[in-house]
Parts: structure tokens; C-alpha cells; sequence
């Protein structure tokens, strides 16, 4: 090796070096375009951040999203409306998303009238 190759390789490398460990603020990608290592889930032929939306009815709906339950509003991404035939007049129960609606009402639950 010559003595410019000596000079050269270490102030390539040291080059390479800073480039991998640059400390710049991190670009992250917007709208539909998702980093790789980013959590994501699948809704239908969709993608979506967990962290922002949720799959509802095979729609990716923002985590803010709410829906009426009878006289009740109720978060899509966290509750489901349960009817609820127990009481002379048709009612419905805000559970929480994923427990079953045949079980009888706890206390977590919201009872709410049907609108006429």
C-alpha cells in the first residue's frame, strides 16, 4: 500500500462512521406510508398506526371516533353497544370492546335507553 492508501481508508471509514451515527433529528414518513419498524396493524387491505386509528366495522377509524348507543355516545375503538333485552322497554349496554355482550352487565358498563 502506498502511502496515500493509508491516509485515504481511515478517512473513508471515519466518513462512513459519521454518516451512520449522525445525530440529526429523526424523519419520519406522514400520511400513508408507515416506517418499518413502526407497530402496524391491517384493517381489510389496509394498513393503520394502533397508536392513531382502529378497525371498526372494516374501516380504519380514528381513535376519537364515537357512535350513539341509544340515548348513550359510546367510543368505537374501545366500547361496543350490547342490546340489551332485560327491562320492559328495548335498552342497550355500553360494554367494553371485546367482552361478550351476553354477559350480564358489571359495573363498568353503561345502561342507556332506546330513542324514540
Amino acid at each position: 500500500m502506498t502511502p496515500r492508501c493509508y491516509i485515504l481508508a481511515p478517512s473513508t471509514a471515519l466518513c462512513i462512521i459519521s454518516l451512520f451515527c449522525a445525530h440529526g433529528a429523526p424523519v419520519s414518513p406522514t400520511g400513508a406510508h408507515l416506517m418499518l419498524c413502526q407497530a402496524h396493524s391491517r384493517c381489510g387491505n389496509k394498513f393503520y398506526d394502533p397508536q392513531q386509528h382502529c378497525c371498526y366495522d372494516d374501516a380504519v377509524v380514528p381513535l376519537s371516533r364515537t357512535q350513539k348507543c341509544g340515548n348513550c355516545t359510546f367510543r368505537v375503538c374501545f366500547e361496543q353497544c350490547c342490546p340489551w333485552s332485560l327491562r320492559p322497554q328495548e335498552t342497550f349496554v355500553v360494554k367494553v370492546r371485546g367482552q361478550g355482550c351476553c354477559l350480564a352487565p358489571t359495573l363498568d358498563d353503561r345502561v342507556c335507553s332506546s330513542v324514540s
